[in-house]
């Protein structure tokens, strides 16, 4: 990946961004979970019962998924459950959830963004709570992590919004090295449930071994990440992986035993769960 910055020289630095995010490096890590994607009549996972695991949430803004009284009712659940609130906005493509690549501009991005988080943050101040992150969605997440311009345009819209939010993106990304250098707190994110090619990118949904299904596996892949900060590579060799937040998604058909196992792994380890 281009301009990786996981590098083992480069350690010293990633503890530093993790201690400006109040997190020790592995001891503390937070866990989220993307959620907020019912739309109408239709319902995709389990929101609920992933609040009372994670730390943090990510929530749709209503162009992947979502729709307004589903973004009103998940603020509501994560202000209930003391969870740290994020906007998750993505490509408008509700068809695909988001995950199919699109032809945009930075100017699309730039607006597409702004959009979405101020969206949700009407939702958020209604009811009395703080936005505290923005992570984009699905194929918006892989454009950002290796396009700069798009990658500028994107952070661009965090600050002309609230500056003081926190970035997260892809464990080692050029997206992030530019959030960090355009004035923005980021954090680094690693997966529990996707495989990861050589080069620390994920492995393409398209392929049969992109997703981790086996549960146990995926606390396992959680543990290393956070405590040795690495992970297996599909090929069998070993990707280095300095990360201050563990993703869970929502929408898998087994995503709460998934979370469950996870955390309880996290924890048996003797790694604290904190929200950024």
């Amino acid at each position: 990946m281009k301009n990786r910055v996981i590098a083992e020289s480069k350690k010293l630095v990633m503890y530093s961004r993790a201690n400006k995010l109040g997190l020790q490096a592995k001891l503390c890590i937070d866990v989220n979970c993307d959620v907020g994607e019912s739309y109408g009549a239709y319902t995709i996972g389990n929101d609920e019962a992933l609040m009372k695991l994670a730390t943090s949430v990510n929530i749709a803004c209503g162009f992947h998924a979502g729709d307004p009284a589903v973004m009103r009712r998940t603020v509501a659940l994560a202000i209930k459950h003391g969870v740290s609130i994020g906007a998750h906005p993505g490509l408008p493509d509700r068809i695909g959830f988001g995950r199919r690549m699109m032809q945009i501009t930075p100017h699309d991005v730039y607006d597409m963004t702004l959009y979405q988080i101020a969206a949700l943050q009407g939702f958020v101040a209604a009811q009395g709570g703080a936005m505290r992150h923005v992570k984009p969605h699905g194929a918006l997440y892989t454009m950002l992590a290796s396009h700069e311009a798009l990658a500028q345009s994107f952070a661009q819209a965090v600050i002309d919004f609230n500056n003081k939010l926190i970035v997260v993106g892809l464990a080692g990304s050029v997206f992030l090295q530019i959030a960090e250098c355009m004035g923005l707190s980021v954090a680094h994110e690693a997966f529990a449930d996707r495989r990861y090619q050589p080069d620390g990118s994920l492995t393409p949904r398209t392929e049969p071994c992109a997703l981790v299904q086996s549960v146990g596996e995926a606390a396992a892949q959680a543990v290393r990440i956070a405590q040795e900060h690495t992970a297996v590579a599909v090929d069998g060799s070993e990707v280095p992986i300095y990360a201050q937040t563990i993703c869970l998604h929502g929408d898998s058909p087994h995503s709460t035993k998934l979370a469950r196992a996870v955390v309880r792994s996290l924890k048996s380890a003797g790694i604290e769960l904190r929200a950024l």
